[in-house]
């Protein structure tokens, strides 16, 4: 396949500005750009489908630039149903730290700030040179912008769309930029940089949008929406994103595995094949997960996710670390431990079991386990030598309950 053949095959294209998008990305070298405003210090699993298309499109011979909103952070683009709340600068100055950091490691391309070039315009020249090419009737047949009209928008996030526009202007002034690529909501916003470029430089710059990747519910991944899955480990594990993955729905993982991997359309159809055949050992999530980790994190980190994974489910809890514990239970219920303490008072105080006389029927009928090893003595005793790590005690009640406790 060629390059436009690949991304559609992948669902990886939307919304293109002109026919002609096509032949070119198949037979020249174009330098395009991709953005995220900081609204977080890291990206998510939304940021990283969109931002891969850098590395698809370099692999076809084309330069991706990726760009930090450091200015256009600090106004928001608008929401659908109300005014997004503004970060400080401060705050936007840390993301955009994080967000450079982050995005040069993972995909190792040129990153640039909108601040540098928008700090230095002042409001009369961006009316002058801006304001004037953009008819407002041309801005309310915005879809983001006449969504809010009932509601009502300031001035300030009815100007984003200018903003986004000056960058695609700028980009092509300073840096050859002739394509603008993005997730589908940010359509509108695309079309005002053609639109700009086409009234201040009459030039013909492209445009082309990308299926935003929604969860298993059909919505966006975002922390707005609450379901961010963060590409910085220390923010999301390594353990936790494999555990997302591997229980993707049967419905969405095949396209998952085209947005999110390398893996070619044979590779592809062959797993699809495998899973169809067997879908209840997984073969498609592991394979999406395998994927994802090592690309992000590398192999090491992936081969972890997977112990861990493995030794609570078989509870075999003695082998890992305190620190993989606590990342592998992160939502568990915590209780702190002194000294030392009967397991039979741990269970009632900490309402692992309702009375003493329920936490003796437990014990003694095998159903409760210390640190992945049964215990049928009701007079066991819980104290920091047994702890792992001299940190933590895991208490699991039945096949899947676990506890913490912690001192």
């Amino acid at each position: 396949m060629n390059c436009f053949e690949d991304l559609k095959w992948r669902g990886l294209i939307k919304d293109i500005s002109s026919p002609e998008l096509e032949k070119k990305l198949n037979e020249e070298s174009l330098t395009f750009y991709i953005g995220t405003d900081p609204t977080a210090d890291s990206m998510h699993i939304g940021h990283f489908s969109s931002f891969l298309i850098a590395t698809r499109l370099a692999k076809y011979g084309h330069r991706p630039i990726l760009l930090v909103g450091g200015a256009t952070g600090l106004i928001g683009d608008p929401k659908p149903s109300a005014e997004r709340q503004m970060i400080t600068k401060e705050a936007v100055e840390k993301n955009v730290e994080g967000l450079t950091n982050q995005a040069k490691k993972i995909f190792g391309f040129e990153v640039v700030n909108n601040y540098d070039w928008i700090k230095e315009i002042n409001t009369i020249d961006f009316l002058r040179d801006y304001g004037k090419y953009i008819n407002v009737n041309y801005m309310l047949d915005k879809d983001i912008i006449s969504r809010r009209l009932e509601s009502g928008i300031t001035f300030c996030e009815f100007a984003y769309t200018i903003l986004q526009g000056l960058d695609f202007v700028n980009l092509y002034e300073h840096k050859g930029v002739t394509l603008e690529v993005a997730g589908s909501d940010q359509w509108g916003n695309i079309t005002t940089g053609i639109e700009l470029a086409r009234k201040k430089l009459g030039v013909e710059l492209y445009g082309m949008t990308m299926p935003l990747v929604l969860d298993n519910r059909g919505v966006k991944f975002g922390k707005t929406e609450g379901n961010a899955l963060w590409l910085d480990k220390n923010k999301t594990s390594s353990y936790e994103l494999y555990q997302y993955l591997i229980n993707s729905d049967d419905s969405v993982v095949i396209d998952y595995l085209k947005k999110l991997t390398f893996l070619t359309k044979e590779e592809i159809e062959d797993i699809e094949k495998k899973h169809n055949e067997k879908p209840e050992l997984r073969i498609a999530q592991k394979r999406l997960a395998e994927e994802v980790i090592t690309f992000l994190h590398g192999k090491n980190e992936f081969e972890k996710a997977v112990n861990i994974s493995e030794c609570l489910f078989s509870g075999n809890i003695a082998s890992l670390s305190a620190k993989d514990i606590k990342t592998g239970l992160k939502e568990v219920p915590t209780f702190k431990l002194e000294g030392t303490t009967t397991l039979l008072d741990i269970l009632v105080d900490n309402k692992i079991c309702s009375s003493k006389r329920e936490a003796r029927e437990l014990i003694s009928g095998n159903s409760i386990s210390v640190n992945g090893s049964k215990i049928t003595d009701t007079d066991y005793e819980i104290s920091k030598s047994i702890a792992i790590d001299s940190e933590i005690v895991v208490i699991r009640r039945g096949k899947k309950k676990y506890y913490i406790g912690v001192y």
